[in-house]
């Protein structure tokens, strides 16, 4: 056998290895999530409204600290995303609004500007880079799984996106939160953030954490 007919048969067999064994897996969301995901409801149980949503029609509230809103399509909204490795998101800011820095340790996303402008950037991690645009409509982003990233309203009126995710549960964390809006002793957060007493305390109050 030549190296040119290994090459193919190997490729064949690899790309064999991933292919899907069935049409899709719409998320039992009765079952536990596991690491790979949701199980699969029972073909009988399928319907056609698994694979649509209709809430990314909807505005979301941007009324509050931040002013914004995040109205997720997750395989826990849209069960017929699962197992696919795609998923969407509104994105709603009003003026004035940020989405803070946060990651997606699940996936990657790509935001596509609908209305407004957005300021957005991500950090890269081997050389703290930052990588900042401020989209105008019609514009996209990519921002890299893991990453540290924002979005602001860089405008003077309301803004919106549409963003999709290489993944039906991407996960969230917001950097602020997670260090502030929890219970996290003061005087560690302190030690690892260089912050003083007061800006600690402050920040706990506004954002509602402990210790």
């Amino acid at each position: 056998m030549s190296i040119l007919q290994t090459f193919i048969l190997f490729s064949f067999l690899l790309s064999a290895s991933h292919a899907a064994v069935q049409d899709f897996c719409v998320a039992d969301l009765s079952a536990p999530e596991g690491p790979a995901g949701y199980s699969c409801k029972k073909v009988s149980a399928v319907t056609v409204n698994d694979f649509v949503f209709s809430g990314l029609g909807v505005a979301g509230n941007t009324s509050g600290l931040i002013k914004a809103a995040v109205t997720t399509a997750f395989a826990n909204q849209f069960p017929g995303l699962n197992g696919l490795g795609i998923s969407l998101a509104r994105l709603d800011l009003a003026p004035g609004g940020v989405i803070p820095l946060h990651t997606h340790p699940g996936g990657s996303e790509v935001l596509f500007v609908i209305q407004g402008s957005i300021s957005a950037g991500f950090i890269s991690s081997s050389a703290n880079t930052v990588y900042l645009k401020t989209l105008n409509k019609g514009d996209s982003m990519i921002f890299p799984q893991g990453l540290l990233h924002f979005q602001l309203n860089a405008g003077k009126g309301p803004a919106l996106a549409i963003v999709s995710f290489s993944s039906p549960s991407p996960g969230l964390q917001i950097l602020d939160f997670a260090l502030f809006a929890n219970n996290f002793p003061s005087e560690l957060v302190e030690a690892t953030t260089f912050l003083d007493d007061a800006q600690v305390k402050k920040l706990k109050g506004v954002l509602g954490g402990t210790g």
